[in-house]
């Protein structure tokens, strides 16, 4: 662990006084998270270098997004960037469950420091990283052939819709770490990810699949934003004519924010709920 610079809170002060000290704690807790990078390049360098791996395999092994009209990078590229959000749960599972082992956030909440920064400093560093994985997908997908053909603004807006994702993610990793308290738990919440993961439009189309599965697929969260990208990149996206498909951007900004408006509260309680 490296060593995170405290300072005491002051007593009641003015709403800026209170917000400045809330800022310096959370900045100190997100440099923490960020000199982990630089001491397990290692991890950073796995969780950046996996993605890519699926990315290539699909491309040129397995065949994701046969079918579909057009070249079926354009349609997998886009279900990669969706997916690489979605899994990036289980990296702020395993970073926050190590800390609860070896004591480390008992000893922040013992600190005089504002209480929500250790979870600030989480979310801040975890955003951090699924902009660097973001960039590095990109590119690859670059490489590989796949390209956005709506414009700069349109591009932003789909990178804006992926972090939503990712941003709601991490507080179901960091509420779920918490519920678990032990790395180990990490491995059960992966089987349940992976299902989830696949169970959507990221390598295939719902048309191609028995109706009553596409429609499951067609609700998922991650193919609501998959389809939103995909339709902002203006890459095909394998339309099925329904509901979901049709109101695809509507749903990757609805289920983001549903899954944030459940899973935050719990993550806050729970946090200061710790060695109570």
């Amino acid at each position: 662990m490296s060593a995170a610079t405290t300072t005491a809170v002051p007593g009641p002060g003015g709403a800026a006084s209170r917000l400045g000290w809330a800022l310096a704690d959370s900045w100190t807790m997100t440099r923490r998270e960020l000199a982990h990078w630089a001491r397990q390049p290692v991890a950073v360098l796995v969780n950046l270098v996996f993605p890519v791996m699926l990315l290539l395999m699909f491309t040129y092994l397995v065949g994701g997004g046969r079918g579909v009209p057009g070249d079926p990078t354009e349609y997998l590229v886009p279900g990669m960037l969706a997916l690489t959000m979605a899994f990036g749960l289980e990296a702020t599972m395993l970073a926050v469950t190590q800390d609860l082992g070896k004591g480390v956030i008992d000893r922040f909440r013992s600190m005089p420091m504002v209480p929500g920064a250790v979870l600030v400093g989480r979310s801040a560093a975890d955003m951090l990283q699924s902009v660097v994985s973001l960039a590095v997908m990109t590119g690859v997908g670059y490489a590989v052939g796949w390209r956005w053909h709506n414009g700069a603004a349109a591009a932003l807006g789909a990178v804006g819709l992926l972090l939503l994702l990712r941003f709601a993610m991490l507080w179901v990793g960091i509420q779920l770490a918490m519920v678990a308290g032990r790395p180990e738990m990490v491995t059960a919440v992966q089987i349940l990810v992976w299902p989830v993961g696949f169970l959507s439009n990221v390598f295939a189309t719902p048309a191609s699949m028995p109706g009553w599965l596409g429609a499951v697929v067609e609700w998922n969260p991650m193919s609501a934003t998959a389809t939103a990208v995909r339709e902002l990149f203006g890459n095909p996206g394998g339309a099925t004519g329904s509901w979901a498909a049709e109101n695809a951007e509507l749903l990757a900004v609805l289920w983001p924010v549903a899954i944030i408006a459940v899973f935050f509260p719990l993550a806050v309680r729970k946090f200061a709920r710790l060695s109570r």
